[in-house]
């Protein structure tokens, strides 16, 4: 994924009710439990079978840092499925999404008077239902990041540059060019 996409599970992952497990050896035993099996999670982790059934047995405790991180993020990718899809039908259909972003913006179709040269701004804007449908719709069917960008730009233009079409009506076209920090938060 990229920062975007990695942004947008941030938020999701903040709706958890309980932590997911942290030592090696609970990661691969739930992990085994989720697959049916040492077999799928040594072929997922790209490790032997023999090395998942040492950490279940916890002979193993301490993974490499690569496997570490390839652990943990297919443990969180899995870790309470319910709570996360119910966390982004809410966002989706009545909350909405919270960004806060700090970018360097571009313009095309600047207002009379304005200029279209990039800006560096510090935004937090409240995203209605209907755009925070568009990017979990899009992260789910597996968009590249730049088309979530894209998404997050339209949507800022539309909510917060042109205020849902009360000003820049001529504004045709925001760009996210120089991302300097992104969080999403529902």
């Amino acid at each position: 994924m990229g920062q975007f996409g990695d942004g947008l599970d941030a938020a999701v992952h903040k709706a958890f009710t309980r932590p997911a497990p942290k030592s090696a050896g609970a990661q691969m035993r739930y992990l085994v439990k989720q697959l049916g099996g040492t077999r799928a999670v040594a072929l997922m982790l790209r490790i032997s079978q023999r090395t998942v059934e040492r950490y279940v047995k916890d002979q193993i405790r301490k993974p490499r840092p690569d496997l570490a991180a390839r652990m943990a993020r297919e443990v969180t990718n899995r870790w309470q499925p319910q709570i996360k899809a119910k966390a982004r039908r809410k966002a989706a259909t009545t909350d909405g999404i919270v960004i806060d972003i700090h970018a360097r913006f571009g313009y095309t179709g600047a207002p009379e008077g304005a200029t279209d040269q990039d800006r560096i701004r510090h935004l937090t804007v409240a995203l209605p239902p209907q755009y925070a449908a568009r990017l979990f719709d899009a992260q789910q069917q597996g968009a590249a990041d730049a088309a979530l960008q894209q998404i997050t730009a339209d949507s800022l233009r539309e909510v917060y540059f042109q205020d849902d079409g009360r000003r820049a009506g001529s504004l045709s076209e925001v760009a996210i060019n120089d991302l300097l920090s992104l969080e999403f938060d529902l």
